[in-house]
């Protein structure tokens, strides 16, 4: 299926129309994945569409430039705002929005000082990213016999378009294989995240999820979960975890800003709990459905109306 097209995605400053937003070919990013990027969910509520977490997404966007000594030519309001108004320029009430930050056109050399930072941002109509019935029934996935990139290698705490060829692969992988997504375990054979989310078991009441040193991404819907938990009176305990430990959890499940809260009913074909999702799942799952959309209070200021 093709991807929806909206009206206008933001360049440089400039609302460019769909079809004429282009780059050169021989712009840094296309050759050596120059780029850093960001995803987050607009929701339509009975209150007015709102952004979910816009300030943390921006801050993490920034902050992975930085890493890659990228000098964001915009400053973060003004990034914010841009996302609103192109939003409302596109009439959506719901998207998805994907910002990103790249190195340009000028020079082909791996060097990349002399190649301009560019900025542009889309938003664009996306459902459920692992399935339209997934967070209800859960999805079927596999250990990936690719690990996710040591420590000084490639920095896993910036979201940069190069780290996804890994992605890629674990994806694919899992595609080929005839799951759903894949699990990556880290240089020293601990789990680490899927392919695009970040992964938590629950064994006897206790929910469990990797560390930052895991090499895993800083998720925003992560760290919103670890806060729900708290909220919810559930405990929660971030540490290194065992392949094995996720067959024998009564339950496991994804989340990520595509994903959301998403249960994983099998890993390897071995069936997690009931093969469905869980009892706690289910109650971080309505929680922060509840807050995301509009039902009940948003105490931790997480939505920023767009109206």
């Amino acid at each position: 299926m093709a991807m929806p097209k909206s009206e206008y995605i933001w360049m440089d400053g400039n609302f460019v129309k769909w079809d004429d937003a282009k780059i050169h070919i021989l712009s840094h990013v296309i050759h050596y994945g120059t780029g850093v990027f960001e995803g987050l969910r607009c929701y339509d509520t009975p209150n007015g569409s709102v952004l979910f977490r816009l300030k943390e997404h921006t801050d993490r966007l920034f902050n992975s430039a930085k890493i890659y000594r990228m000098e964001i030519p915009f400053t973060k309001e003004q990034i914010n705002n841009a996302i609103i108004e192109l939003i409302k320029k596109n009439g959506l009430k719901s998207a998805y929005i994907r910002p990103i930050v790249y190195r340009g056109y000028n020079e082909l050399g791996v060097n990349p000082f002399p190649c301009p930072v560019c900025v542009a941002i889309a938003t664009l109509q996306w459902g459920k990213y692992l399935g339209a019935d997934a967070l209800e029934n859960g999805i079927d996935v596999m250990i990936s016999s690719w690990n996710r990139m040591a420590p000084n290698t490639f920095p896993a705490m910036a979201k940069c378009s190069a780290n996804y060829m890994n992605s890629q692969l674990i994806k694919m992988e899992a595609i080929v294989y005839g799951f759903v997504e894949g699990i990556a375990l880290d240089n020293a054979g601990y789990v680490s995240e899927g392919s695009g989310e970040n992964i938590f078991a629950v064994k006897d009441g206790i929910v469990y999820t990797p560390p930052l040193h895991a090499c895993i991404l800083p998720g925003i819907t992560r760290d919103t979960v670890i806060q729900l938990c708290k909220d919810l009176g559930i405990p929660i305990i971030q540490e290194m975890l065992n392949r094995e430990f996720l067959y024998l959890a009564d339950e496991v499940f994804f989340t990520g800003s595509a994903a959301e809260v998403t249960p994983i009913r099998s890993i390897d074909k071995i069936t997690i709990g009931e093969g469905k999702a869980g009892p706690i799942t289910k109650k971080i799952q309505k929680y922060f459905f509840d807050i995301i959309e509009g039902r009940i209070e948003d105490k931790h200021g997480w939505l920023i109306k767009v109206g």
